[in-house]
């Protein structure tokens, strides 16, 4: 794969449209997303390219190789686990506009090669720093690049996640859950905060996804099921805070479609 298009996103002007000449329509009422059958709406109405408001924003298609290479290729001790539910705690204060979370590479020589996650207050300060952008926002327990080979793995997580929140019992304390995260090549803080979101929107939202286990992610109108929504309303901001990586502030497209004005876009190179 060849990255030097990430030089036209550094300047946070995305990749043209490959593929023939004719300009993608400018449509904000497009959707971000790569829809599945579970998604609920057309390629008409979701798509994995924004072009709105003047950028054009399209990621390449990451492929098997380049997500191994995260895994094999790089090597960053892993955050300590959480020691207690955040959901237990006072929501953290929101990212100041522009922080970013990047990758510092280390010793070239040594394999896998070690880097450290570095939070900076502005994409330029990243760059200014030798460093590659990996997500915007704070770093936090997902940041990891092990993590990010999870994360474009699945085009719809959320389907695999859902299914290990089932595997926990009544009687685990979550073991069943976080055993499952586990297995789908999560690290155990990222693996964590994923149960204890899981566990919160159980508690929260457990009639809204109950009345509404069988709809698409989205609705006609491209806003989210009812449950989904109660998710994001009610555990997102934790979940985001402790995370720090998503799908949306990494330009990652996903079953579940967003307005562009949600994304974020980044072309992941290292």
């Amino acid at each position: 794969m060849r990255w030097r298009v990430l030089l036209l996103v550094f300047g946070l002007v995305a990749a043209c449209k490959r593929g023939g000449s004719a300009a993608p329509r400018q449509d904000c009422a497009i959707l971000f997303g790569s829809p599945t059958a579970d998604t609920g709406l057309t390629a008409d109405q979701c798509r994995p390219l924004c072009a709105c408001n003047g950028t054009v924003f399209q990621p390449p298609v990451y492929d098997a190789a380049f997500m191994q290479s995260l895994v094999d290729d790089w090597l960053l001790q892993s955050a300590p686990p959480l020691t207690v539910d955040p959901y237990t705690q006072p929501v953290p204060a929101a990212d100041p506009p522009g922080t970013i979370c990047a990758v510092v590479p280390g010793d070239a020589g040594a394999h896998p090669r070690p880097y450290s996650l570095v939070t900076y207050p502005s994409l330029d300060a990243a760059t200014a720093a030798g460093a590659h952008p990996t997500h915007w926002g704070r770093c936090g327990v997902c940041s990891t690049l092990t993590n990010l080979a999870v994360y474009m793995r699945y085009d719809d997580l959320g389907k695999p996640v859902r299914n290990c929140g089932f595997a926990a019992s009544s009687g685990d304390g979550g073991d069943g859950d976080l055993a499952c995260l586990l297995g789908l090549g999560f690290d155990l803080p990222c693996a964590q905060i994923w149960a204890y979101n899981t566990a919160h929107t159980r508690s929260v939202c457990l009639q809204t996804c109950l009345d509404h286990f069988a709809d698409y992610y989205n609705q006609p109108d491209g806003t989210l099921n009812p449950c989904l929504q109660c998710d994001e309303d009610q555990s997102g901001p934790v979940f985001k805070a402790v995370a720090g990586r998503t799908r949306r502030n990494s330009g990652l497209p996903n079953a579940i479609c967003r307005p562009c004005s949600e994304v974020q876009p980044l072309v992941h190179a290292y």
